[in-house]
């Protein structure tokens, strides 16, 4: 049987897993870093907590974080995990972010996530303080509303790319490659060399091809640093 790319959001995470992860992958809360943790689906994973768990703390540092790293996240593999997630309000969520980010085309696709309308990001309340405050412009005639204030927007809430691109290997060789799957597999190779091409594929979340042909180039530049430049 073929291997395909698998669609599964994985296993509900234990908070403090989540945790580390989020700052794995430059959020800044007070926790130890899961290193080059997954960027994707940790995004998923704090999308929920926030959007089904109310915890708003969460869902402030994920939009400031899609806001300054946006251009870096793996926009086919984001798109395959929020746009089948079961959750109308994570679905709600990442269409708005799609608005919002429009600039990035790339990002296009989540606006399909969500068709239904507009959802209050506060369970009880909402309406009220949009009358009140406004609304949050970043989500300005979007598929969620936001009154504004509810979720803050500090840059230092999150690493900037400088130091990101320092930190997480991942990140590094997408800011190297591009935002792509390449540069995935070349990642899970940079950890585990002798990986096989379905192993390879399964953590880069790629098709067999893609994973093949991405390790063939790797492997091929491995073999030249380790052998002796020609003599000419």
């Amino acid at each position: 049987m073929g291997f395909s790319r698998p669609t599964s959001h994985g296993p509900t995470l234990a908070p403090d897993e989540l945790t580390a992860r989020m700052v794995g992958i430059g959020m800044n809360f007070a926790a130890k870093a899961e290193a080059d943790a997954d960027i994707e689906s940790t995004l998923l994973h704090a999308s929920v907590l926030g959007m089904d768990e109310g915890d708003l703390r969460v869902l402030a540092v994920l939009t400031t974080w899609l806001g300054v790293h946006h251009t870096h996240v793996n926009a086919d593999r984001l798109v395959r995990l929020a746009g089948t997630h079961p959750s109308e309000r994570v679905r709600a969520y990442w269409a708005a972010i799609a608005t919002w980010l429009k600039k990035d085309r790339r990002l296009a696709r989540l606006a399909g996530a969500y068709e239904g309308g507009p959802i209050d990001v506060l369970p009880t309340g909402n309406e009220f303080q949009v009358k009140r405050r406004g609304e949050d412009e970043r989500f300005t005639g979007s598929k969620l509303r936001v009154p504004k204030g509810t979720l803050r927007d500090r840059r230092e809430d999150v690493l900037s790319p400088e130091v990101l691109v320092r930190r997480h290997a991942g990140y590094r060789n997408r800011v190297l490659m591009g935002p792509s799957f390449r540069a995935d597999v070349w990642t899970a190779l940079e950890h585990a060399p002798d990986l096989s091409i379905a192993d390879v594929a399964r953590k880069a979340s790629c098709s067999f091809a893609t994973a093949w042909q991405a390790a063939q180039d790797y492997r091929l530049l491995r073999a030249a640093a380790a052998s002796p430049a020609p003599q000419g």
